[in-house]
């Protein structure tokens, strides 16, 4: 695993990361925005205590595990994309922390999602963070789960984001809650 001084880490502030996406999506998860760790490796929830992998694993959404903290692999990306699960954010900038983010970045990004939907056809879209989801599409009141609306033409998922700064998730509650988005998928 690659160690990052402070300073390497801030400077991929802004970056972007590409989306993963291929043929055949089924489940595209989309974040609130890359952290400088996933910028840095180029790699969606990269960071070495995040829990997105090891709850897909859990849930038998993936196969075989990932271990993204280093950069993934082509072999990685390849599973993944096989698996017809893609994934991107709502805001395209890395920020060291979601909380940096402005309610109009997020309103933006959340339109710009809707047209990353239109064009890649996921049966299900399964956004990862209840506060942001709320923040950019106005859904004061929305809930963790299935959303009453599809979104453009998606059937849309709301699940915990699975950051260590989201304490009280666990990567059995994260599972649970993505198994849920990827059975609606067809995914398991």
């Amino acid at each position: 695993m690659p160690r990052f001084t402070r300073a390497e880490l801030e400077s991929y502030r802004d970056a972007e990361v590409p989306d993963l996406v291929g043929p055949g999506l089924r489940l595209l998860f989309v974040g609130i925005n890359p952290g400088l760790w996933t910028a840095a490796t180029q790699t969606h929830f990269a960071h070495p205590v995040n829990r997105f992998y090891p709850a897909l694993l859990a849930a038998g959404i993936i196969t075989e595990p990932i271990s993204p903290s280093a950069g993934m692999t082509d072999a990685d990306r390849d599973h993944l994309r096989s698996r017809g699960i893609g994934i991107t954010n709502i805001v395209r900038r890395a920020t060291a922390r979601a909380s940096e983010l402005t309610d109009e970045e997020l309103r933006a990004g959340g339109v710009a999602l809707v047209e990353t939907v239109r064009r890649t056809t996921p049966r299900v879209v399964a956004i990862a963070g209840i506060t942001a989801y709320r923040a950019a599409f106005g859904q004061r009141r929305a809930v963790l789960g299935r959303q009453p609306e599809p979104l453009a033409g998606a059937e849309l998922w709301v699940v915990p984001n699975p950051s260590g700064l989201n304490a009280h998730e666990t990567v059995a509650s994260l599972a649970a809650a993505y198994a849920d988005a990827a059975r609606a998928a067809g995914v398991i």
